[in-house]
C-alpha cells in the first residue's frame, strides 16, 4: 500500500509515483484521490490527458465510477513540459497512450522538484507492456499497482481482455470493448 511518506516540502525533492493496473482496477480513481489531496492542501497542480481519451469528456479526467477533475488534454508528452510553470505536483492519467518521451518529462520534472503522478495501463490486451509504462515503473520511486475483480469468476484480476473485434494496440473504450479478468480466465479466453 502506498504510504505518502514524502519528503519535506521545503527541501525541494521531485519524484515519480506510477498507478497501474488493469482496465477497472481504480487508476483514475486513485490518481484523482492523490490530486484532490494536493488540491486540499492548496498545492499548485497541473493535470494532463492523452487527447485521444474523450470517452467520458473532452478536458476532464473521469474514472469509470463518474469522479471527475478537470485536466489539460494533449497531443504528446512535450506539451507537458510547455504547460509547466512553476507547478509542485504534476500528474498524467491514461500514460500508455503517451509518446516514449514521457519518460524523459517526468525525470524532468522530478529533478526540478516536482511530484509527479502518473496512471496508465501496465499491460495491453494482448498482456504486452504498453507504452511508456515499463520505463515509468522503472525510474519511479513509488508504485501502486491496483486489481480489479475478474468478471468471469471473481478473482483478483490484472488482464484487460477486448471483446470488441478491433484491432490495433490502441483501441479506447470502456465496458463495452474491455472486460478485466485473472490469469486463469484469461488465459482460457485466449487459447
Amino acid at each position: 500500500m502506498f504510504l505518502e511518506q514524502f519528503p519535506s516540502e521545503r527541501r525541494q525533492n521531485g519524484w515519480v509515483e506510477v498507478v497501474c493496473g488493469s482496465m477497472f482496477s481504480g487508476k483514475t480513481e486513485e490518481l484523482i484521490r492523490r490530486m484532490k489531496r494536493a488540491q486540499f492542501a492548496n498545492q499548485k497542480m497541473l493535470l494532463f490527458k492523452p487527447i485521444i481519451d474523450d470517452r467520458y469528456h473532452t478536458t476532464n479526467i473521469v474514472s469509470h465510477q463518474g469522479t471527475s477533475i478537470q485536466a489539460i488534454p494533449v497531443t504528446d508528452s512535450s506539451e507537458i513540459l510547455k504547460s509547466w510553470t512553476d507547478q509542485k505536483v504534476i500528474a498524467v492519467d491514461e500514460a500508455q497512450f503517451f509518446d516514449m518521451g514521457l519518460v524523459a518529462v517526468c525525470n524532468q520534472l522530478a529533478d526540478k522538484g516536482v511530484r509527479v503522478i502518473i496512471a496508465g495501463l501496465d499491460m495491453d490486451y494482448l498482456g504486452a507492456p504498453f507504452g511508456p509504462m515499463p520505463e515509468l515503473l522503472a525510474i519511479a520511486e513509488y508504485v501502486t499497482k491496483v486489481h480489479a475483480i475478474c468478471l468471469s469468476c471473481g478473482n483478483l484480476a490484472h488482464y484487460s481482455h477486448r471483446i470488441s473485434n478491433e484491432e490495433g494496440q490502441v483501441v479506447v473504450g470502456a465496458i463495452e470493448k474491455y472486460q478485466p479478468l485473472c490469469r486463469t480466465c484469461y488465459t482460457k479466453k485466449n487459447d
